[in-house]
């Protein structure tokens, strides 16, 4: 192992804490996932033809509005909504073409006709791959990189704790039940684009909730805001398996329903009319956005999975965290920095760095061994877990 570093941080003060999380149909959270639908389909793709990984990084996706109008009991898509998918893919080896445009388009419909209920992909979505070869030096590194252990494709870095607090825990419970209640619960003028957003002072919590309601499930305002009751109880009640002092709920706080100003979507999306998205501007790989913590700016979703540690050191070090946390004595909160220099071997990163929280205050001397072979184990064990992105086991967003 290269540098390893084992610092120790000092407990958090906690006064104020925000959490933030961008729920499926969020049109940033739909750029992330049809960029991720797109790489690990172009992996089983590259597979079937030739039984391995070719260079992509296809991290690039912009969604832009289209234009609607919404009406209780009904409404109208008058614009699509507009998806380009971009970045770099090999479209042709050994001889063969690889159908890249037709696999990005393909996986996107399906992901969004899966995913997004009140949505028709025909009528209300028009989608563009922009999607051209890599660079020479690249797909260079990466045919380097087809030994046991293969190269970094990029010099970046990685961060990642453990645990997540209440309230983190309470953010992403909550989307989680809204999501639930929408499918199991006969409640389809739920839409899935959701926010939730957590301000934690002391113990005391506000939670503030966006969510797209679907007029044509909607005959007139008292079902709306019927609905909008339903979400705060559904908040509530969440929030009540914290040990919070006090939580205060808004739902859909912008409406003005005394002047007909509320909410209503014909999609479930805000993506229909009011609101762009891109890649990297939602949800790190925790599913969470808290500028209390160490964050990374890498767009994981599309890059590839086989060398490009914007993807994979983000994960590695979120999973040291989290290791370290279950392992050593007495361990509160851990921290760790990965930081990889191009073409050099993914399990050697340049800089690693754990910080933790212990209640001696410093680093016992034998915790620094013991979190040393945890990172050195989780960074050896990369190039298997490919498998588990391939396949989307691993939550990137």
């Amino acid at each position: 192992m290269r540098d390893f570093v084992l610092t120790a941080v000092a407990p958090s003060a906690g006064a104020v804490e925000v959490v933030e999380r961008k729920g499926a149909g969020h049109p940033d959270t739909i750029c992330d996932a049809l960029a991720e639908q797109l790489s690990r389909d172009l992996c089983r793709a590259y597979r079937e033809r030739f039984g391995t990984i070719l260079h992509h990084n296809v991290d690039k996706a912009l969604l832009s509005a289209g234009r609607s109008a919404p009406a209780f009991g009904g409404g109208r898509v008058e614009t699509p909504i507009a998806i380009y998918l971009g970045g770099r893919a090999t479209a042709f080896a050994g001889g063969r073409d690889i159908p890249v445009a037709e696999i990005a388009i393909e996986g996107a419909r399906r992901w969004l006709g899966e995913h997004l209920h009140a949505l028709d992909v025909d009528r209300h979505t028009r989608i563009h791959p922009v999607i051209h070869p890599g660079s020479a030096d690249l797909q260079g590194l990466f045919k380097r990189g087809g030994t046991d252990v293969p190269r970094a494709n990029d010099t970046s870095i990685g961060v990642g704790y453990a645990p997540l607090s209440a309230l983190e825990q309470l953010v992403i419970a909550l989307d989680a039940a809204m999501a639930a209640r929408a499918r199991s619960d006969g409640r389809p003028a739920w839409g899935e684009d959701t926010k939730v957003m957590g301000v934690r002072i002391g113990a005391q919590v506000r939670l503030t909730i966006s969510c797209a309601l679907i007029g044509r499930h909607l005959p007139d305002l008292d079902a709306y805001l019927a609905e909008k009751t339903t979400i705060e109880q559904l908040a509530i009640e969440t929030a009540a398996v914290f040990s919070f002092e006090s939580c205060a709920v808004t739902v859909n706080a912008g409406d003005r329903p005394e002047a007909g100003e509320v909410y209503l979507t014909v999609t479930g999306t805000s993506a229909e009319a009011g609101d762009d998205g891109q890649v990297g501007r939602g949800n790190r790989i925790n599913g969470l956005i808290t500028p209390g913590r160490p964050m990374s700016l890498e767009a994981a979703a599309g890059k590839n999975p086989v060398t490009h540690v914007g993807k994979i050191y983000n994960v590695a070090a979120r999973d040291i965290a989290q290791r370290v946390v279950e392992t050593l004595p007495g361990v509160v909160r851990a921290e760790c920095l990965l930081v990889s220099q191009i073409g050099a071997p993914i399990s050697e990163p340049a800089v690693i760095e754990v910080r933790i929280e212990h209640p001696a205050g410093n680093v016992p001397v034998e915790a620094h061994d013991s979190a040393m072979a945890i990172a050195a184990d989780t960074l050896a064990k990369l190039p298997a877990r490919v498998e588990a992105f391939v396949s989307g086991d691993v939550s990137l967003y």
